[in-house]
């Protein structure tokens, strides 16, 4: 009974491997998209300006519609993504018909589209899951307009944006002093910087990961070792196009973006490399986690063998000795000696303890 528990717990163990490859390489972006089905979206209105601030939760679809043009910096966020109400949305503020589908897709490439009237991006906020030990990405499209940000999130429960939140609660905020651009490059930025956070964990387990391979690598390291490379391929999948997307930022000529702003976008691709040069050095890591346990694998046998051959080497004078001394002759010198029994014995201690004493001055063991 105690096999067959063990066997469940290997395939167990196997099919929940096989479930995060298929996650993680099995995807098509042109397939309909197969959302959990939301109640409703949570829609989260920040109408702002220098000397006004209003903030609102649980905002009606059609009461949005109220901020477009009325002189302030609007930030609406849509946590939760529904068919029906991105539609009604993007209708109203004239958005093309090829974000709309961008928006309501899944498992899209990071990308940055420049359009005459709205500026869209699309890239995944990424998590670690401490109990699983895998990196769960959530898909966030922003549209940047005249005066407007409007953020469209899976996940109507989590994001990063809180401490943005705190600063447009504060008057004296760049965020207040500062157009929908900044806010944009502000979202953006939190982004990424959050991906360290996600290395950070990751770099943690790639640790403790090497010392236990160090120290007593088992046939579970390669497994794991498997295990955080297919997190190494969603954190490089998520982070790398990100640099083309902030670069779309930088070149673009839209009226939208202010030049005085650019610098800002800089600093999010200057992040946004080191996060893509950290990412490969994580890879590489792993490339040489996986020599090390080859190498640890291939030390332990030799070590085995040098012991069995050691031991084979010390048995071979007794093995010889008791050869000869067991052959069928009549003629055998001191076959009749009284002391020749222990004369044998003597001869098979003695020898290999010589043998020992030779091996450890080479060096041997």
């Amino acid at each position: 009974m105690a096999g067959n528990n063990y066997i469940k717990f290997f395939i167990k163990k196997g099919r929940e491997s096989a479930g995060r490859t298929r996650d993680i390489f099995v995807m098509n972006p042109t397939a309909p998209p197969t959302r959990t089905i939301e109640a409703n979206s949570h829609i989260h209105v920040f109408d702002y300006a220098a000397n006004h601030f209003t903030e609102t939760e649980n905002v009606k679809t059609e009461d949005c519609y109220s901020y477009i043009d009325n002189g302030h910096v609007t930030w609406i966020n849509i946590g939760g993504i529904i068919k029906e109400d991105v539609e009604k949305i993007c209708s109203h503020f004239s958005i093309h018909y090829l974000i709309v589908e961008d928006i309501l897709s899944i498992n899209q490439r990071p990308k940055m589209d420049d359009l005459d009237t709205v500026l869209f991006c699309l890239l995944n906020m990424l998590y670690f899951n401490e109990t699983t030990g895998a990196v769960e990405t959530e898909q966030i499209s922003i549209l940047l307009g005249k005066d407007y940000v409007i953020s469209f999130q899976e996940d109507s429960n989590r994001d990063v944006f809180d401490s943005l939140r705190e600063k447009l609660r504060l008057s004296t905020s760049k965020l207040r002093q500062s157009g929908a651009d900044y806010l944009c490059y502000a979202l953006l930025d939190m982004i990424v910087d959050h991906y360290y956070i996600v290395m950070e964990k990751l770099g943690e387990r790639i640790e403790l990961l090497e010392e236990e391979i160090i120290r007593f690598s088992n046939t579970n390291s390669i497994s794991d070792i498997n295990s955080l490379r297919k997190e190494m391929i969603v954190l490089k999948r998520n982070v790398a196009p990100v640099r083309e997307l902030v670069n779309g930022f930088i070149r673009s000529d839209s009226d939208l973006l202010e030049e005085r702003n650019t610098k800002y976008f800089k600093d999010v691709y200057d992040h946004i490399i080191q996060a893509n040069d950290l990412s490969e050095n994580y890879r590489d890591m792993m490339i040489n986690l996986q020599d090390l346990y080859l190498s640890n694998v291939n030390l332990k046998m030799n070590e085995v063998m040098k012991v069995m051959a050691i031991v084979t080497c010390l048995l071979a004078p007794a093995t010889v000795i008791g050869g000869i001394f067991g052959m069928n002759f009549d003629r055998i010198p001191t076959l009749h000696n009284e002391y020749g029994f222990f004369l044998a014995v003597t001869f098979m201690i003695i020898i290999p303890l010589w043998m020992l004493f030779t091996f450890r001055k080479r060096g041997w063991f």
